[in-house]
């Protein structure tokens, strides 16, 4: 028997992209529109290197996409209002159904924080007369 001869894996030289186009990739990628092993074929670039870019620009990708903190909070401050109008909205028609019923129906079915909140509110209707 001879002894094997071991053949190096042949090397590949992968080209150089720009910027933009790594950011398009990683885009690309994070969405579901490619995957990696497709990316690579495409590109003619490696796994590993498109791996890399994912850690490395993905934040960077969203950072530059999404909307700036000021937007959101904003956002999230124009949310917060109108979930405590609808909440004002329902404690109302629960203290009316109440009244025109003439039973206390808050004690029985909801929670306690909530009960709280409905009698502080019966006591201010009390007080200002309506």
């Amino acid at each position: 028997m001879e002894p094997q001869k071991f053949t190096r894996c042949p090397k590949y030289t992968y080209q150089k992209l720009p910027f933009q186009i790594k950011l398009e990739i990683v885009r690309k990628v994070t969405n579901g529109q490619i995957s990696v092993n497709h990316a690579a074929k495409e590109y003619g670039i490696s796994r590993s290197s498109i791996d890399y870019w994912i850690k490395k620009l993905a934040t960077f990708n969203q950072k530059s996409i999404g909307m700036s903190k000021d937007q959101e909070i904003k956002k999230l401050k124009e949310k917060i209002q109108e979930l405590e109008f609808v909440k004002d909205f329902q404690q109302d028609l629960i203290l009316d159904f109440e009244e025109i019923v003439g039973k206390e129906l808050s004690k029985k079915h909801l929670p306690k924080g909530l009960i709280k909140e409905l009698e502080k509110k019966k006591l201010n209707r009390l007080k200002t007369g309506g």
